[in-house]
């Protein structure tokens, strides 16, 4: 009987991580969708010879958000922000490294 439960817990952990998988999944690509169809939008605006129109305000247009201003992908920023974490960790090491020598006498 506890193997049935055990076994059933596990099944019920698993389907709760899919799902919340499968949902962090769809958003980023959600992400990656909406940021390469702005990108098209802007190199059309910006292939067009003449054409004088602004892009359209966020919130407006055809729906598409803004695109970066830094050009940056999500892989890019998630590097970015990995190796900041990195820094202030090595960072922080080195300060505790150097409060200690200067309590040590």
């Amino acid at each position: 009987m506890k193997a049935i439960f055990g076994v059933l817990s596990l099944l019920i952990a698993l389907a709760i991580v899919a799902v919340i998988a499968k949902g962090q999944l769809r958003a980023a690509g959600d992400l990656s969708a909406r940021h390469d169809l702005a990108a098209s939008d802007a190199a059309a605006q910006l292939a067009e010879p003449g054409s004088r129109t602004s892009p359209a305000a966020p919130g407006q247009g055809n729906g598409a958000a803004p695109a970066d201003p830094n050009g940056a992908t999500v892989a890019d920023q998630a590097r970015s922000m990995q190796q900041q974490a990195r820094d202030g960790a090595v960072r922080a090491l080195q300060q505790a490294t150097e409060r200690n020598e200067r309590a040590d006498p």
